[in-house]
């Protein structure tokens, strides 16, 4: 059995978690390094909430082993929670306050003092914008301010470890980048670990170090935003020629080797599967190199994190028959990437 690794932000092993007869969580095993960005994607239902719940002790796992900034779950949840900010896919912030007063409250409740308290405020208020709308009621700021204002109460207390449910869900594109800015400067700047789930990936990829992919209780695929793009087809290197002959030279060559070639004989253009790895790459020169032929202009295309997610989510729960279950392990097996 896997074991825990106290020095990570988080580490779970084998988290279980059903409702009645529905099982939600099945066996996911989680590693987040400290001072990091960590992605869970997964289509609605797949678990991301849950987990995230389990994790911030707002809700208690039906199995496995869990220790957050080195603290056990079940056994020092208080710890935890005095390490650890929840921001969750609503605002939790109360519009018949001020922004002021809602930093302010928040401060009371964390017993920071008075003096402290209203300093941590206006240190918030600073640094997210939100000076001038200040003492004005929350129920008049944009969805973008209110979010931000979410996040600023999340951060009153000081965390080490932050938990963000889907926190961009329904902003503007504009508001969107904003919040990836200020997360990315509390990871840079301030060191602090950030579990984020996300139904945008394009987010996943902008910020996370690690990307993990949950469907139907499961994990079936981990790793970098590359490492993962490498796992579905479609990859390749496209090569552009200067010349007609050095053209149908890299044909030939490349024909030895590969069927059906793409070819765009009016751009001078070749496409190569490739997984885009800098082996591959380099083969690939090797092989033009050894015929004198030499390409005008290279470029590599990977799939992006849409094709991944569609090609590893959503198909329908295993059922209890035997072969299937061992398929789906198998499927599943040959994309978590360590």
């Amino acid at each position: 059995m896997a074991g825990l690794n106290s020095a990570s932000a988080i580490s779970a092993v084998g988290l279980r978690k059903s409702y009645g007869e529905k099982l939600v969580l099945d066996g996911v095993d989680l590693e987040v390094a400290e001072g990091s960005v960590f992605a869970l994607l997964g289509p609605n239902g797949a678990g991301k909430t849950t987990v995230v719940q389990i994790l911030s002790t707002l809700i208690g796992a039906d199995g496995g082993r869990v220790r957050v900034a080195g603290r056990d779950l079940v056994r020092e949840p208080d710890a935890v929670r005095s390490v650890i900010g929840v921001t969750g896919q609503f605002s939790a912030v109360d519009g018949l306050l001020s922004g002021r007063e809602n930093l302010n409250l928040m401060a009371d409740l964390r017993h920071l003092g008075r003096a402290a308290g209203r300093a941590r405020t206006g240190e918030l208020l600073e640094r997210f914008d939100l000076v001038d709308a200040a003492d004005v009621m929350v129920s008049a700021y944009s969805g973008g301010m209110r979010r931000r204002l979410d996040l600023a109460m999340t951060l009153v207390g000081d965390p080490r470890l932050i938990f963000l449910d889907e926190p961009t869900t329904g902003l503007d594109p504009r508001s969107r980048r904003t919040m990836w800015e200020i997360i990315r400067g509390l990871v840079t700047e301030q060191g602090v670990t950030i579990f984020l789930t996300t139904q945008y990936l394009e987010e996943a990829d902008q910020l996370a170090d690690r990307i993990a992919v949950l469907d139907h209780g499961k994990l079936v695929a981990e790793g970098t935003a590359q490492e993962l793009k490498r796992l579905v087809p479609g990859g390749h290197v496209q090569l552009r020629f200067a010349d007609p002959a050095g053209f149908e030279a890299a044909v030939r060559a490349l024909s030895r080797t590969l069927e059906d070639i793409p070819r765009d004989e009016d751009a001078l253009t070749v496409q190569v599967p490739s997984d885009g790895r800098v082996r591959s790459l380099r083969a690939l020169l090797d092989l033009l190199d050894a015929e004198s032929v030499e390409a005008e202009e290279l470029s590599v295309h990977t799939p992006d994190l849409d094709d991944v997610f569609l090609a590893l989510t959503g198909r329908p729960r295993p059922s209890t028959n035997t072969d299937t279950n061992t398929d789906t392990a198998n499927v599943a097996g040959k994309a978590v990437t360590r």
